[in-house]
């Protein structure tokens, strides 16, 4: 689920430009788990759209990486750059995107951090397989992508291995509930160096029950939690997405010049968002209870097949 943003990106770079990707082609395929359809942006020049079973997914300008168009992507940059600048090596990240659609955010780091070693893990490997087609993405070490489900791969990772995590992961409009649960966010703990951030797009309704309860299971397991939205959706007037970020290192705290440029930045765009830190999210919480692992819900498994045309 995301918002997107109709105004022209402002990063660094140029104008857009209205070439194309050769693979890039006004298309529905057949993948393992449904169906994906290239859309051209008919507001972006040389931009296009991707939906998967029908939800707005990624948004791709083929030679501008820089640019991104879904409001949440921008909060995640803003983010993680500001971590980055404040506590880890631009020249040695190690990121980890739970959730790859067509590695809109892999892109952009690799274009703002060219020496990060970026994986991607995708459910869908078909869907794997075109983003490589379509797109001419950074190769081996640096970005990978992994066809996997994002919960068992997480799992198998190394501790202290990635200093990034970013999990953006819907099943049609909502999370899986086993990526959002105490339990989960454990193992994201123990993947993550010790000064790591862990980034997240939560989708949620307005009565923001679902945020709460993760906002909970977050600061059960990290110091320092803080959050990223729209007011109207921080009020609880409209369904919509909110980026949440957890770390052992401090986050900005309200009052701090940090927070202050933090804020600035957010209310670029053409959905200008507010930035809550830890003492806010501790209030926001309340006495939302975490949602812990059901013993009796299977991890899914992700299908195998090769995409075809549909």
């Amino acid at each position: 689920m995301s918002r997107k943003n109709r105004k022209k990106g402002t990063e660094a770079g140029g104008a857009a430009s209205s070439s194309d990707a050769p693979g890039l082609v006004e298309r529905t395929w057949t993948t393992d788990t449904g169906t994906v359809e290239l859309q051209r942006d008919p507001y972006v020049p040389g931009a296009w759209l991707l939906r998967v079973n029908g939800v707005p997914s990624s948004h791709i300008v083929p030679d501008r990486p820089d640019q991104l168009e879904f409001e949440y992507m921008r909060w995640f940059s803003t983010v993680v750059e500001e971590h980055v600048n404040t506590h880890l090596n631009p020249t040695s990240l190690r990121v980890l995107h739970l959730g790859g659609g067509a590695c809109s955010m892999a892109r952009y780091l690799a274009w703002r951090y060219p020496q990060a070693r970026q994986v991607v893990v995708e459910f869908d490997a078909a869907l794997t397989r075109l983003v490589r087609e379509w797109l001419d993405l950074p190769r081996a070490p640096l970005l990978r992508i992994r066809a996997g489900e994002a919960r068992a791969v997480t799992e198998t990772l190394t501790g202290d291995s990635r200093d990034v995590v970013l999990r953006d992961v819907f099943a049609g409009e909502q999370t899986p509930g086993h990526l959002r649960t105490v339990e989960f966010t454990r193992h994201v703990e123990r993947v993550l160096s010790p000064d790591g951030i862990y980034v997240l797009n939560v989708g949620d309704t307005r009565n923001l029950k679902g945020t709460r309860a993760e906002v909970a299971a977050l600061l059960e397991v990290f110091e320092h939690v803080a959050a990223v939205a729209d007011p109207a959706m921080l009020k609880g007037r409209r369904y919509g997405n909110v980026v949440l970020a957890a770390s052992h290192a401090a986050l900005p705290a309200a009052g701090s010049a940090d927070a202050a440029a933090l804020a600035k930045e957010l209310l670029g765009g053409s959905l200008p968002a507010q930035y809550k830190d830890t003492a806010w999210c501790r209030e926001f919480a309340g006495d939302a209870q975490p949602w812990h692992d059901k013993p009796a819900d299977p991890v899914p498994v992700p299908p195998s097949g090769s995409a075809s045309e549909g």
